[in-house]
Order: structure tokens, then C-alpha cells, then sequence
């Protein structure tokens, strides 16, 4: 059941608390609510309901939001995004190791994608460019030698983000 459960954040409607390097396993919720016995138009109920690591769960969270307003009304796009800030910040508070046997994420064509950033300390500003096309790049110093680079080499970022270089 918990590996199911993964499957639904790696794979699923779930996507929105998938955590790179950590195994994250939850369920989300949408109910159309009633009042009157009869179903509310556009009115719902949005939940998710998450744990982690999900072969050994040190926590469990559950969001429910009433309601929500200026978003579609889906426990995956509402619900989901804030259980992930919590387990986020569970990660260091309840020393969870990071893995590499979590299910990984697929990805549709709408989603941002995580990229491992390369390693371009030594290389020339303009070798440095090529490998970056797919991130913004900003960089400060004099020379043309890239010295320092944040996010350091091998983090996962979004796609689009930024890194900084320092130049000598």
C-alpha cells in the first residue's frame, strides 16, 4: 500500500509534494460539497494526505483546504503544494536521510522539470554558458574564468532558475 501511495506522488495526482532524493507517499482528495442535499457549484473540499520516507513513515501530514479561491479546485494543485512545505521543512528537523530509491517522477510536458546542475568551476565564461542553456545565469567578478558556482554541482533545480557564478 505505502509503494502504491508513492506511486500517486511519483506518477500521479500527487506530483505537487514530490520531493527529489526522498521517498514521499500520499492520497489527494477533491469533494464537491452539498448544502440542501444538493451539490455546490464550483464549492469543494481539496485534501491531501502525505507521509515520508514511505518505507519507514517518520511523519504524516494532512492539509484540508474549504474552498479555495482564484485556483482550480483540486486536492494535487491546492492541497498538495503546501503538505509538500511541510514535509520539506520535517526533512531537517527529523534528520531524514536523502535516497536514491525513490520511485522517480514523471514528468508531463506542462510540469517543470528538475535538472542536476553541471559542475562549471575551471571553465570559461563561455564554456560555462553552453553548459547552463538551460538555466538563467548570472555572474559578477572580473576575469573569464568561472571560480565558484551557486547552486553548487549535482543539486536538482528547476529548470529556468537561477545560478550564479563568480569570475576571476
Amino acid at each position: 500500500m505505502r509503494y502504491a501511495l508513492e506511486s500517486v506522488v511519483a506518477r500521479g495526482t500527487g506530483h505537487n509534494a514530490y520531493i527529489a532524493g526522498y521517498r514521499v507517499g500520499g492520497k489527494t482528495g477533491t469533494a464537491q460539497k452539498v448544502k440542501d442535499g444538493k451539490y455546490m457549484s464550483g464549492n469543494y473540499i481539496t485534501s491531501f494526505i502525505g507521509f515520508m520516507p514511505a518505507d519507514d513513515p517518520q511523519i504524516v501530514v494532512y492539509i484540508a483546504i474549504d474552498n479555495a479561491k482564484g485556483i482550480t479546485q483540486y486536492g494535487g494543485t491546492v492541497a498538495a503544494p503546501i503538505a509538500k512545505n511541510v514535509l520539506e521543512n520535517a526533512i531537517n528537523i527529523l534528520n531524514i536521510e536523502k535516497r536514491s530509491d525513490e520511485i522517480e517522477r514523471e514528468f508531463s510536458i506542462l510540469d517543470k522539470q528538475y535538472i542536476i546542475v553541471p559542475n562549471v568551476v575551471g571553465m570559461s565564461v563561455k564554456d560555462a554558458l553552453k553548459n547552463l542553456k538551460k538555466f538563467k545565469v548570472e555572474y559578477s567578478g572580473s576575469g573569464d574564468t568561472v571560480t565558484y558556482q551557486s547552486p553548487s554541482a549535482g543539486e536538482n533545480i528547476y529548470e529556468g532558475e537561477t545560478i550564479r557564478l563568480l569570475l576571476s
